[in-house]
């Protein structure tokens, strides 16, 4: 190589965009939601040129979710058994059960337009979701093996599948049976290709940030400013709510697991996922009814995801400190001995 090429690469800079924005809490879904909030607020034609500009930024929002889901499926390891598998099941069945359950008390109680404007729905995406990103990091920190390999069956509530069975099995949407094949076969396509081929499931690991990147752009295209002002408020309820289930996920969780793996972990999974924020959209496409409730709940859902990202780690290292003083005080030689002296004083 020669000096004038060493040259000419010192002087190219790498911006380093993409990392700056999976960095940044929630970037990969709020900054292009706000990019394309924007234009379509204050030139909407932008996105009307025809061609591929509107075919991809526009209408490809079906297309990329489809994307999406095969790069969910891909994640899901077969290889996980034993003590993580029903670790996952446990927290997957806990998190779909309640959010079924708040879905329908919000439904029953305030009817489809919800309260503050967080409709049934919207909770149900919310709640049956987790940040699965967060619960690696964090199990590194508060568990062990066998909670990291839980990831691969809590994966499952990746994308809106588990949304789409919820609504349609409590009659809050419309749902036809199509739409759930529609959704699980790309998963499947996913699962099974990524369990053949290591090679295509890392591809799809690094291509996530950015099918996610585009497809809220076609999301947010079709979504205006005065949306997103709106959802603030509302979008902080939902988060502090879906951060609330981390008590009572911690709780559940550890009654249905065994002593010996009984932990914090359970509250790791009290969050709300950045992808989340896909699911309207794919709720609307199944049930053109719901599409009046899309754009807000897009931005309940982003902003929520956010509330959770920030407290979901306090709230497990607290409950971690709480178990740490419970097995000491129950379980070493110095709680037996201050348990003896208690029942000799009595």
């Amino acid at each position: 190589m020669g000096e004038k090429e060493v040259k000419v690469q010192k002087e190219q800079k790498d911006f380093d965009i993409l990392n700056k924005m999976k960095n940044l809490p929630g970037g990969l879904v709020i900054i292009p939601l706000v990019i394309a909030v924007i234009i379509a607020t204050f030139a909407p034609q932008a996105f009307q040129i025809g061609g591929y500009v509107t075919a991809l930024f526009y209408e490809g929002n079906s297309c990329m979710m489809g994307f999406f889901l095969i790069v969910c499926g891909s994640m899901i390891n077969i290889k996980q058994v034993g003590m993580p598998l029903y670790k996952g099941v446990v927290m997957t069945g806990s998190k779909f059960l309640l959010g079924v359950i708040l879905g329908l008390l919000v439904g029953k109680i305030c009817g489809p337009d919800g309260f503050l404007g967080i409709t049934p729905f919207v909770m149900i995406a919310a709640i049956t979701n987790s940040n699965g990103s967060l619960y690696i990091s964090l199990s590194s920190q508060f568990g062990n093996a066998t909670d990291t390999g839980a990831i691969s069956i809590l994966s499952l509530n990746d994308g809106p599948f588990f949304t789409l069975v919820a609504l349609g099995a409590t009659g809050l949407a419309s749902i036809p049976f199509k739409s759930l094949i529609a959704t699980i076969i790309p998963l499947l396509i996913g699962f099974i290709w990524g369990n053949l081929d290591k090679g295509f499931r890392d591809a799809c690991k690094s291509a996530q940030p950015i099918v996610t990147f585009f497809m809220t752009i076609s999301i947010g295209a079709k979504t205006d400013i005065s949306t997103i002002v709106k959802a603030g408020a509302s979008g902080i309820v939902l988060g502090l709510i879906s951060a609330a289930t981390a008590v009572i996920f911690f709780f559940i969780i550890n009654i249905l697991l065994p002593k010996k793996e009984r932990n914090a972990m359970g509250a790791a999974v009290g969050t709300t996922a950045l992808n989340s924020a896909m699911t309207p959209a794919a709720v609307a496409e199944a049930d053109p009814s719901m599409a009046q409730y899309t754009s807000m709940a897009t931005a309940q859902c982003a902003t929520a995801s956010i509330i959770t990202l920030f407290l979901c780690p306090f709230i497990t290292a607290a409950f971690d400190k709480y178990m740490q003083k419970k097995q000491k005080g129950i379980y070493s030689p110095e709680g037996w001995a201050h348990d003896k002296v208690a029942a000799k004083a009595e």
